[in-house]
């Protein structure tokens, strides 16, 4: 029989070490001859990521050893850190310099690219027995310069393609006489308007394949010499379109759902194609699917993943995917589309029991400014039940970017709360991607508007309906997700604590200090300045400090180049000067966004006992956070 205790208070087997510990992050994977490679995090090793293979029988061992660190830190989000050639030699950048080096298992390292401390590496493409990468030059007092260079192993770098802000997504045609790529310009971020480009290598003449005002085409994949397989959106959903160099764009299967989204870092994939024609493909529409589309028609690809999901390779008929399970434990899928086998390469298992894992519920709400999506995950442990009477704390989670999205899958950080009695509404405010161009268009002019009044409703509605105690709902989110934190809490009445991890508290600030990929982000998002300035100042929390009323626990790292510590600095102090309740906690080495294991321990330790002093429930192992 299960013991009854108030929520909050119940005990769980997952720790926040457990947590730290839990399913790799995959970044990106290949198939190499017959292996699979793939890149994880290693939370342990100060969160590098590691080069992986299994091999034809099934050992897995570690191709790139500690200490190297495969991160680029193009754009500072990075992506494609690294790829690799078909007989086994791994080209990566190293974090430490942003060089690209390569790098044959169980030998030594040897770099490609030169010691230039201005020069930044990622989207690494190996095709066709070329290595591309996209190009990243800072000089000072000047705006980065980006190109797509062939980097050949003796060390020679060719520039292919520049001319605009941004590129990324190189692809080589299969005569290799022939690049295609994205690219965009500021204000522009790459899910408002891009440009799908071609350039013939030898004469460098340029065409536009798709260059469509408030369009945004992606990924360009060749189905020949003359033929291209990408992305785009010209009815408000990114669909699949066909493009003969010589014809016109034949859509591909369209269907009310999203084949692509927000292009944050350079490795992202949503789709490839096999040798005999068949696509592969994400669709997401609040959750993610696989399909297989054919000219016999369309059928789902029995992979269990639902959300964050990629196709990361596709060679001959088998295909590599990677994402989350509806029980949210993340993995890397081997699919043979022939014999209709699937195979897990690494993770899809958890620590815990599916029995500790909260199940995701679809909602949706209507807001002030339209339907609100998001998941709700109620508390979930089969030791404890709660008091008949008591309704449980609820903490709403806001995802960063804006434009970003969540699916229906629990994080191991959910299951930590969740097996406790805390639970999670996970919530894609108006400007996610994930529901199509309108959706996510909502926030354009209206951050700190759309998206509080959003998660105030979906909060709201969930309170109405009985699921959650209203006078126990905290808001917690980091980057963007964290000024939707401060934006809530000082706007309106609905939240009673909240927790922001490296959040925006000065728009005007961010603007100002924010690196090159986000520098005219907040046009879109606030408006151009300085005609939008008093839009700024009014929107951004710390221009009124007096408004902060509730406690808060702000998370920072000190080499956060995306939101640098000032922010959370400047927070600190208002909170301080009004005498309310809170906590700050600097992470020393942390940049934006926590990797170290320590790290997620210590925060996740400190967010749980937070949580228990604000709403006075005990935390068993875990005494309450002593507040300044």
């Amino acid at each position: 029989m299960a013991d009854t205790l108030p929520y909050g208070s119940w005990p769980s087997p997952i720790t926040p070490e457990s947590v730290a510990r839990s399913s790799p992050r995959i970044d990106g994977a290949l198939f190499v001859g017959d292996e699979v490679w793939w890149a994880e995090s290693v939370p342990a090793e100060a969160g590098r990521v590691a080069v992986k293979r299994r091999r034809a029988d099934g050992a897995v061992e570690t191709v790139l050893p500690a200490p190297a660190n495969a991160r680029s830190a193009v754009h500072e989000y990075g992506g494609g850190a690294w790829t690799a050639s078909d007989d086994g030699e791994l080209f990566y950048v190293e974090k430490a310099d942003q060089r690209v080096y390569a790098l044959r298992p169980g030998g030594e390292a040897r770099a490609l690219t030169p010691a230039d401390d201005t020069v930044r590496h990622g989207g690494l493409r190996f095709e066709h027995g070329t290595l591309l990468a996209v190009r990243e030059t800072h000089e000072s007092d000047r705006v980065p310069a980006r190109a797509i260079v062939r980097i050949s192993l003796d060390g020679a770098v060719d520039v292919l393609a520049e001319g605009s802000d941004f590129v990324a997504q190189p692809a080589l045609s299969p005569d290799a006489r022939s690049l295609a790529w994205v690219a965009w310009n500021h204000p522009d971020m790459p899910w408002d308007a891009t440009t799908l480009r071609v350039t013939e290598i030898g004469t460098g003449e340029v065409r536009e394949i798709a260059d469509t005002p408030r369009r945004a085409p992606l990924q360009p994949v060749w189905l020949g010499d003359d033929e291209l397989l990408y992305a785009d959106d010209p009815d408000g959903r990114w669909n699949l379109f066909r493009r003969p160099l010589d014809g016109e764009p034949q859509p591909v299967s369209p269907v009310d759902a999203d084949t692509g989204g927000g292009l944050w870092v350079l490795g992202t994939r949503w789709f490839g194609a096999t040798d005999d024609g068949r696509i592969v493909a994400v669709r997401t529409d609040g959750a993610d699917e696989i399909v297989e589309i054919a000219p016999s028609g369309v059928r789902p690809v029995d992979v269990p993943v639902v959300a964050g999901a990629a196709i990361d390779d596709v060679r001959g008929h088998r295909v590599l995917v990677s994402g989350s399970d509806a029980g949210g434990r993340s993995g890397l899928w081997a699919v043979d589309l022939d014999a209709g086998t699937v195979d897990l390469v690494t993770g899809g298992s958890g620590a815990w029991g599916d029995e500790w894992m909260p199940t995701a519920r679809a909602l949706e709400t209507e807001g002030p400014h339209g339907p609100v999506h998001a998941f709700a995950y109620a508390p979930t442990n089969p030791d404890v039940a709660a008091p008949e009477n008591e309704r449980p704390p609820y903490v709403v989670l806001v995802h960063g970017g804006p434009t970003s999205h969540v699916g229906p899958a629990p994080s191991a950080k959910t299951a930590f709360f969740t097996s406790r009695g805390i639970g999670v509404l996970d919530v894609n405010y108006g400007g996610s991607t994930g529901y199509g161009r309108d959706y996510r268009d909502r926030l354009k002019g209206q951050w700190g508007v759309v998206d509080v009044d959003d998660v105030a409703a979906a909060a709201s509605a969930l309170a109405e309906a009985g699921l959650a105690d209203r006078e126990r709902l905290a808001i917690a989110g980091g980057s963007a997700g964290g000024w939707t934190v401060l934006a809530a809490v000082t706007n309106t009445d609905v939240f009673s604590a909240g927790i922001s991890r490296y959040g925006v508290g000065d728009a005007r600030a961010l603007a100002e200090d924010t690196h090159d990929f986000e520098a005219r982000y907040l046009d879109g998002l606030i408006g151009p300045l300085p005609e939008a300035e008093a839009v700024y100042v009014e929107r951004s929390p710390l221009s009124h400090p007096e408004r902060f009323r509730v406690p808060l626990l702000i998370l920072q790292g000190s080499e956060d180049r995306v939101v640098p510590p000032s922010q959370a600095e400047a927070i600190r102090d208002a909170l301080a000067a009004h005498e309310i309740p809170h906590a700050y906690v600097l992470y020393e080495g942390e940049g934006h966004g926590f990797r170290r294991a320590e790290t997620v321990v210590d925060s996740l330790r400190r967010e749980l006992g937070f949580l228990g002093a604000v709403f006075g429930f005990e935390t068993p192992g875990i005494p309450p956070l002593e507040l300044s």
